[in-house]
């Protein structure tokens, strides 16, 4: 069957069923998550025992002893700041065990707030030595600290002094904590010795969704950006000059920035081979730090650098820009929904020559289709003189065959760009647009969507012309828009509704095409009939 079929048909066949197998395969079999996201109250009452179970085998070659565990406080908790947006604790190591944001539009589908620190892994400021006695000694003495209870303010930070004896040393923490969600962190010792303080690992939350890559990221250098998504971490890497450091998932991350150029950050693996970041130390260390959502605005209102943990993979060169285009059509229509529609019109009519062109060539192709089938039973026996007569017919009526292809090739990374910016957007949570739709992060509950999106592509295949000839193909294609609909049901309605958005205007452009080639027709049809015979 591939055999007759033309390039044309053969592209778009391979790009068509990559697409659907990648779609199909990632939502059918999901990768499960090493753990479900905690409810708040649960996550403050947690041991230090727990985690230090879940640290390293071999971060900076020494072991972690499974006993080891805190045994002078009853509780792990020893500082409590409240915000407006959030609520955060940190424990009697000096780490930050728990943050939960209190906007319910970033609640998880059980409506419980988000947090955004695991109960599993390492846990955001826990500070290891590379002295072994040094390291079990601090594992088990607690932290004092100057503040118990507070309320961050907007224009109101709150500044927690912490620290923890030791025999032979006295560390420090002065934390200035401010209400949109990020801090300044001073580290200091009372001797010189060598130590590593943890970024802490996302939180493993369920319905990940395909190409949403979580993991660990760094950004350094002259914008080189290095990503190890979970489980994929194969051995120790070292950074410098690092602008910020990331763990992260599809919505929100924890950072590290504000280091300086010559502080080395090092990606570890885990012993569930996701990485596992640290920065190495000094008597006086300085940074900036941030957990919470990803929301461009918010980064960039506390320092432009933190735009740079918003990742797209290989798309960002196309995605960044289309988000920031996004961005300001949400800023005069005030609505997400109605600045996708606006996004995919805009994007029509960047590519509106291409796809015109390429419409022109199908139509083309789909005329001189005949010619071809008969040139092709004509010479069925001689692939030589067939595929030369073919070639002087395209030529001939000035048709093709990748007239249709180069345009939507073309169009390939423009659809996959707006998928990653559509598909990480934060600012979609909790985004309504109208009637049924009141979050375009997830999917349409009452599938209306998804069943406009597969019959608008039903519609637009009827008025598309084709040269196929093979029923065999011909009904493959029919069946491409259940297919379609099939796998869009589970995906974030802003997605569905730029799709939907597209047919429609496909299906517009497409009646334009087809009504001014059959006006052409009908035009050389007449002028060749008044044409004197024999000429």
């Amino acid at each position: 069957m591939l055999n007759t079929m033309s390039p044309n048909q053969r592209l778009i066949l391979a790009v068509v069923l990559s697409f659907v197998f990648f779609v199909g395969y990632t939502a059918i079999f999901p990768p499960e998550p090493a753990a479900v996201e905690a409810n708040a109250t649960t996550q403050s009452t947690q041991t230090v025992a727990t985690s230090a179970k879940n640290m390293p085998d071999a971060a900076i070659n020494h072991e972690v002893a499974v006993d080891e565990q805190l045994v002078a406080s009853d509780s792990s908790d020893l500082v409590l700041l409240e915000s407006e947006k959030f609520s955060m604790t940190i424990d009697t190591l000096g780490r930050i065990a728990s943050k939960v944001l209190k906007d319910e539009k970033y609640n998880n589908k059980e409506n419980v707030h988000s947090e955004m620190v695991g109960q599993v892994g390492t846990k955001p400021l826990y500070i290891r030595f590379a002295d072994k006695a040094m390291n079990e000694e601090s594992l088990r003495t607690p932290y004092t600290t100057s503040v118990r209870e507070a309320t961050v303010k907007e224009g109101a930070p709150v500044v927690v002094t912490m620290q923890q004896k030791l025999s032979n040393q006295t560390v420090t923490k002065k934390m200035t904590v401010y209400a949109d969600g990020h801090y300044d962190l001073e580290v200091s010792l009372s001797n010189d010795t060598r130590y590593f303080v943890y970024l802490g690992q996302h939180v493993k939350r369920k319905g990940q969704m395909m190409m949403a890559v979580h993991g660990a990221m760094v950004y350094h250098g002259d914008g080189l950006t290095d990503i190890v998504a979970d489980e994929d971490a194969e051995g120790r890497q070292v950074f410098t000059d690092v602008h910020l450091t990331s763990s992260f998932d599809q919505y929100f991350a924890t950072i590290i920035y504000g280091l300086d150029s010559q502080r080395a950050v090092t990606i570890d693996r885990d012993r569930e081979g996701d990485p596992i970041v640290y920065i190495d130390g000094s008597k006086s260390l300085a940074f900036s730090g941030y957990i919470g959502p990803k929301d461009y605005k918010v980064l960039k209102s506390i320092d432009p650098v933190l735009t740079n943990a918003i990742e797209y993979g290989w798309f960002t060169f196309a995605a960044a820009p289309l988000f920031k285009v996004l961005s300001w059509l949400h800023g005069i229509f005030g609505n997400w929904g109605w600045a996708i529609i606006a996004l995919t019109l805009l994007i029509r009519a960047v590519l509106f020559p291409l796809t015109y062109k390429g419409m022109l060539s199908m139509q083309k192709m789909k005329d001189v289709a005949p010619k071809i089938k008969e040139i092709q039973a004509k010479h069925k026996g001689d692939p030589q003189r067939m595929n030369a007569a073919v070639m002087e017919t395209y030529k001939k009526e000035g048709a093709n065959p990748l007239g249709g292809c180069l345009p939507m090739l073309l169009q390939i990374p423009v659809f996959f760009a707006i998928y990653r910016v559509l598909l990480n957007a934060v600012e979609l949570q909790g985004a309504e647009w109208i009637l049924w739709v009141n979050d375009l992060s997830r999917m349409d509950p009452y599938y209306i969507l998804p069943v406009l999106m597969g019959a608008t592509m039903f519609y637009q295949q009827h008025i598309t012309p084709n040269n196929f000839t093979d029923p065999m193909q011909e009904k493959i294609f029919k069946y491409l828009p259940v297919i379609f609909t099939f796998f869009f049901v589970t995906f974030p309605s802003g997605l569905v509704l730029y799709w939907f958005v597209n047919n429609i205007f496909s299906i517009l452009q497409q009646m334009i095409v087809n009504k001014q080639f059959a006006a052409q027709k009908a035009a050389k049809a007449l002028n060749d009939s008044k044409k004197p015979e024999g000429k």
